[in-house]
């Protein structure tokens, strides 16, 4: 081929090496706590949800949250499970509604947003949220949590 025919033909593309799309070249796996937390942040923005996981649970972290080190990550997965697979994710939610709303509106709101957040962040299909209400929060009850001044210093 002479050198004018080249030019006429315009400028060659260089040969892909390695064969196939680059995102296909490796794996990515995804931890089941980073599930848990896209899920747990996802279901505490539901208006309803006043908390996540069981009273016990709830207690004892707020006393680990008062602990140095005792860490964040902990309250955004408390009352969330998750199992993850390779493509597909499962999750279990515990939560705590306030009194007065619909539980199955809320219930079904938390599903929604949990499947939203976890699918189009992780690309992971959810082919399950199972949810239990635990407790009803009470306009005149006092948040375990939020307690008045610990009795000890």
């Amino acid at each position: 081929m002479s050198e004018s025919q080249q030019q006429a033909e315009g400028p060659r593309t260089p040969a892909r090496r390695g064969g196939g799309d680059p995102a296909t070249r490796g794996r990515t796996t995804i931890a089941d706590g980073v599930v848990e937390k896209i899920a747990g942040l996802a279901a505490r923005d539901v208006l309803g949800v006043h908390a996540m996981g069981s009273g016990l649970a709830r207690t004892l972290g707020a006393v680990r949250d008062r602990v140095p080190g005792g860490g964040r990550s902990a309250t955004v997965t408390r009352g969330v499970k998750a199992e993850v697979g390779e493509v597909q994710t499962a999750l279990d939610l515990e939560i705590v509604v306030d009194y007065g709303v619909s539980i199955a509106d809320v219930a079904r709101s938390v599903r929604e947003n949990v499947i939203s957040a976890v699918e189009r962040m992780t690309g992971l299909e959810v082919v399950e949220v199972n949810i239990a209400v635990s407790d009803v929060k009470l306009p005149d009850e006092e948040d375990e949590e939020e307690g008045s001044e610990p009795r000890l210093q």
